[in-house]
């Protein structure tokens, strides 16, 4: 009996030692399985955050670049927006300096600003502005230089800007070949003594610098000419009226073909030939100018210089050019004289151009708007 309990209990013990077997290894199966998991959650994230670290980095020093990149150009930019603006202050103050000519403004705005005040002078200067205005229906104007080329550049650029054709005569005649045929056709050796304007240049080298003026002449106002498009003309009248050496060129040629002419009339007055325009009789008549030389010396040599032109030689200025200038002259307001012809006697042909003078000494050129 006693071997039978014996047997049992070792069998019991033996089924317990089996099913603790088997618990322990299921629990070891388990245990192993979520260890497994555990490794392989804790290598992914491992994995993860090493991958965003390097991640991190990149982005990191992408976001530094990009940072500097834009803190770089937009220092770029402010620092060309800087350049860019002073260059464009620089030309613009260089243009307006060396223009000429300077653009159009309103009439009355221009008389209000310059004439301010309740002298005489003031007032008759006012109304003699509100009469352009209102009467001659002169709505703008263009301000000249006020030097003592003044006249000449008034009246040149109006011409090359209308696109107003050589004068008849020019077309004919080769005007490059002037200051020689002045030398050795006419034998006017003292033509060495012409003087250029504000250079006040004489001597042997006078005819090829005569010559350089005069082809500057011819090249513009062929060039000009040619261009039949108005803002593309006036956008070349402005580049060489901004030039001052072209200018000045252009203002001696047109001063020697004004001597040439007196010296032709001079010749054909002595000659007792055909009978010349009355203006070649004025002109000689005065004591300062009773021949080409004493005209020149006396003149045409201090014009740009120290003098302009004055009301003899602008009737000879039109009737050389074959145009018609028409001067309103503000101080005459209320006389006769308010508004003047050079030359009083023209062809219908002729075109027409016209000055604004307050003082017969500088001139503006008035602008018609119906």
């Amino acid at each position: 009996m006693q071997k039978r309990h014996d047997r049992k209990a070792s069998k019991n013990r033996d089924q317990f030692t089996e099913q603790e077997k088997q618990s322990r290894i299921n629990h070891s199966k388990t245990s192993v399985g979520k260890h497994e998991v555990r490794s392989w959650t804790r290598a992914t994230k491992q994995s993860l955050c090493l991958m965003w670290q390097k991640v991190k980095v990149q982005l990191m020093l992408s976001m530094s670049f990009l940072t500097a990149v834009f803190w770089y150009c937009r220092r770029l930019y402010s620092f060309l927006a800087q350049l860019l603006k002073r260059w464009s202050n620089y030309l613009q103050r260089k243009l307006i300096r060396n223009l000429s000519v300077l653009t159009e403004v309103d009439l009355l705005g221009y008389s209000a600003r310059e004439w301010k005040g309740e002298t005489k002078q003031a007032k008759h200067m006012r109304e003699a502005y509100e009469e352009l205005f209102w009467t001659y229906h002169i709505k703008y104007l263009r301000q000249v230089r006020r030097d003592n080329y003044c006249v000449l550049r008034a009246v040149l650029f109006q011409i090359f800007s209308q696109g107003i054709p050589f004068p008849s005569w020019m077309k004919e005649r080769d005007i490059l070949k002037l200051p020689e045929k002045l030398l050795y056709s006419q034998g006017c050796n003292w033509i060495q003594q012409y003087s250029f304007g504000p250079e006040r240049y004489t001597g042997p080298n006078v005819f090829g610098k005569l010559r350089k003026c005069m082809e500057t002449l011819k090249t513009s106002w062929t060039e000009i000419y040619a261009t039949k498009d108005h803002e593309k003309r006036g956008n070349t009248c402005n580049t060489l009226f901004s030039d001052e050496s072209k200018e000045h060129k252009l203002y001696e040629a047109i001063k020697f073909i004004m001597l040439y002419e007196v010296v032709e009339a001079y010749e054909q007055i002595k000659n007792r030939e055909e009978p010349m325009h009355n203006l070649f009789s004025l002109l000689l008549a005065r004591d300062s100018s009773s021949d080409p030389l004493s005209f020149m010396m006396n003149h045409l040599n201090s014009i740009g210089d120290s003098n302009c032109l004055d009301q003899v030689e602008l009737f000879l200025l039109g009737y050389l050019l074959e145009v018609k200038i028409r001067v309103y002259r503000l101080h005459r307001f209320h006389t006769e004289e308010f508004q003047v012809n050079y030359p009083d006697e023209y062809r219908r042909e002729w075109n027409e151009i016209c000055l604004l003078t307050e003082d017969d000494h500088y001139y503006h050129i008035p602008l018609f708007r119906t």
